[in-house]
């Protein structure tokens, strides 16, 4: 759900968030970097949280610092060029790593937990509902994001991905 801003990355790009627009063959480049930043997020993610043996924490740490991480790319994204390949390469490190983390190696985990040793199908299930969950996000998301977007403007939308970073990193530490 929190991606779901971001396969509609040109539009904000386009638009210019907050006044400075780009043209298109530099938008569809910019919304790259992005994906560029998830990458790093993942590896970033996955070695922070192997080294410290504390994924959750990790994850919720990431995911509170994407929060004033997505403010300042909507407040200063537009400022220049530099500005915005930094910010998205921010925002894509910081909210795309503890995915990464999540849809892998904490299902994994979580079907290897001692509760769960004497079923085996209970290691596809915890998978399975993980990735299930997921998939409604990055089902909805982008039409919420639209329906937001359209109706209320690209700063709606962005409190709403800054709540939902929010909401992610608690529900990432509860049990912590």
């Amino acid at each position: 759900f929190l991606s779901s801003l971001f396969p509609s990355l040109p539009s904000p790009i386009d638009q210019g968030i907050g006044g400075r627009s780009y043209p298109k063959y530099q938008t569809n480049w910019l919304s790259t970097l992005y994906d560029v930043g998830d990458i790093i997020g993942g590896i970033l993610c996955g070695l922070v949280s192997d080294l410290l043996k504390a994924r959750a924490l990790t994850c919720a740490v990431m995911l509170y610092l994407a929060i004033p991480s997505l403010y300042l790319y909507y407040e200063f994204g537009d400022e220049s060029l530099q500005s915005t390949i930094l910010l998205l390469l921010l925002c894509g490190t910081l909210i795309n790593g503890p995915y990464a983390i999540i849809t892998t190696a904490v299902s994994a985990d979580l079907g290897n937990h001692r509760s769960l040793m004497e079923n085996q199908n209970a290691k596809a299930t915890v998978t399975a509902i993980i990735d299930g969950t997921g998939s409604l996000g990055a089902a909805f998301g982008p039409l919420l994001t639209g329906v937001l977007a359209d109706n209320f403007g690209w700063n709606v939308t962005f409190y709403m991905l800054m709540c939902s970073c929010f909401i992610a990193a608690l529900v990432s530490i509860w049990e912590e």
